[in-house]
């Protein structure tokens, strides 16, 4: 098994049939020493935050398969942190989905003239930003992303249906536990020329509720234990 890549939160090997394995790590990001997963740099070290990421990770990646949504994912080895994927192109350099199901967070901080804090939206609000730590992760349209050769109109028509699809079943799972999704954070890649779900679900890629109270993403999975509420 060969390493070949570094990341922030997970390294990266090749094993001999060209499947990857994600080795998840207990680094997470933050700013001055306090997580954040919205964060672009690594801020601490929080022990068994590895092994919690990949447990979600997995839950979600084995519901979506039951519902016949292809993704990256093969399989996954708690006991190792590890999670073997399937080998994808990305777009670019990297690009980041969110599916909105109410308003808040950077939503509120772009458009709050028009609209308040936590409002339900009337239909899910798909956007796509650049992975770009030194331009904050801009967003970007469909024009631009075709013009840049990111990729085409008809991909992102794909991937935005892929999107919704997606969110949609994660959003229903969660409220089966009597939780409520605001928002989550996916990316996708391009395998044998199709795109596809990629990178991890964790509790990190999407903001929860219980009630009114916000679900710290290291604690969704006691949630998803639990069963139907």
């Amino acid at each position: 098994m060969q390493k070949i890549y570094t990341g922030k939160t997970k390294d990266v090997f090749k094993l001999e049939d060209g499947n990857l394995v994600l080795k998840f790590k207990d680094d997470v990001t933050g700013e001055n020493g306090v997580f954040d997963p919205g964060a672009n740099a690594v801020a601490l070290t929080i022990e068994g935050v590895g092994k919690e990421d990949l447990k979600c990770s997995k839950y979600f990646f084995e519901l979506l398969r039951k519902n016949g949504v292809k993704t990256h994912y093969v399989d996954a080895n708690v006991a190792e942190n590890t999670m073997t994927v399937l080998p994808c192109e990305v777009f670019g350099k990297g690009l980041e989905v969110i599916a909105r199901f109410i308003a808040t967070g950077s939503f509120i901080r772009r458009y709050g003239a028009y609209i308040q804090d936590k409002t339900v939206l009337p239909e899910t609000f798909v956007e796509v930003t650049l992975k770009d730590d030194q331009r904050n992760d801009p967003p970007i349209s469909k024009d631009a992303l075709a013009m840049l050769g990111i990729l085409t109109k008809e991909e992102y028509k794909e991937l935005k249906e892929k999107t919704k699809e997606i969110s949609g079943i994660i959003k229903e799972d969660l409220a089966k536990k009597g939780l409520t999704l605001y928002d989550i954070k996916l990316e996708f890649g391009r395998h044998n020329g199709e795109v596809i779900l990629i990178d991890e679900l964790s509790g990190g890629n999407m903001r929860v509720f219980d009630g009114d109270s916000y679900v710290e993403p290291l604690k969704i999975y006691s949630y998803l234990e639990k069963g139907t509420v």
